[in-house]
């Protein structure tokens, strides 16, 4: 795969190759970054670390990824308030997409929301580009007692059963932030996003969503963890506010997402 400027290269191409090749072990670090040369990077198998993790981390904060170099500004009219009193619309910019990853921005007019959704075996990377951000995310209870029950079946059969789940991060964020990681299983790996004011941000996936291979984007209300008494199931009274259930939600009548054309710099699959 190479990647083509439509000006000189940044310290955005930079950051873009190395979470792509540090996050999904994609790339080796054959990587050229001479002014007006087209970066190249040849496949190569190798192996997510620690190290690496924090390296990537490191580097994304160093590097700070900004609006301009993805072509993105404020006034756009992605991140328009709304007047009407409807949810507002969320933009998606298409950066890219492949069997391995996937790459794009999602812009958040005030008061936008994507709700809480799940990354099925997959590891998401998120940097805020600009503006300010509330992130709610939540890991899966997999630490307690076996005998403790972490799963509530409502009486009614056809209502979907809640799973309990833990809070991971509950707070605003304001650009420039550290970028974030999530893992299959840990670091928040179901979040919602509410845009406290106007806000983009890079979204990294690895691998892609894919019905046909089980990583379907399934969407959930939360309920405080008081809402349901379980038997069986003991959690500290000054922890319970840390703990929701979560039930998988059918219909999205007020989520709407539209597609955009991205114009900033273009990557393409030789």
């Amino acid at each position: 795969m190479s990647i083509h400027n439509l000006h000189p290269p940044s310290q955005f191409f930079i950051s873009i190759i190395i979470i792509t090749t540090t996050i999904f072990t994609l790339f080796s670090s054959l990587i050229s970054t001479k002014k007006k040369k087209t970066p190249t990077i040849t496949s190569s198998s190798t192996s997510t670390t620690t190290c690496a993790t924090k390296n990537l981390l490191g580097t994304a904060k160093k590097n700070g990824i900004k609006p301009e170099d993805v072509d993105l500004k404020p006034d756009m009219p992605y991140f328009r308030e709304n007047a009407s009193h409807r949810r507002p619309k969320i933009t998606y910019l298409h950066i890219y997409e492949c069997e391995k990853f996937s790459m794009g921005i999602f812009c958040l007019p005030p008061s936008g929301v994507i709700p809480l959704h799940n990354h099925p075996g997959m590891t998401v990377f998120s940097k805020l580009l600009f503006g300010t951000m509330h992130i709610k995310s939540y890991d899966w209870v997999v630490d307690l007692p076996p005998e403790s029950p972490t799963i509530v079946k409502p009486s009614e059969s056809q209502i979907p059963e809640l799973r309990l789940a833990k809070i991971k991060v509950d707070d605003d964020f304001t650009a420039p932030c550290n970028p974030s990681i999530l893992y299959p299983e840990d670091g928040g790996n179901l979040h919602c996003f509410t845009a406290v004011t106007a806000c983009a941000f890079l979204d990294v996936l690895g691998p892609p969503y894919s019905d046909f291979e089980g990583r379907h984007c399934t969407y959930y209300t939360n309920y405080p963890f008081s809402n349901f008494s379980v038997e069986g199931l003991s959690i500290p009274e000054e922890e319970k506010k840390a703990y929701e259930w979560l039930q998988e939600k059918d219909q999205l009548e007020d989520l709407k997402v539209e597609g955009k054309m991205y114009s900033g710099p273009t990557i393409v699959e030789n």
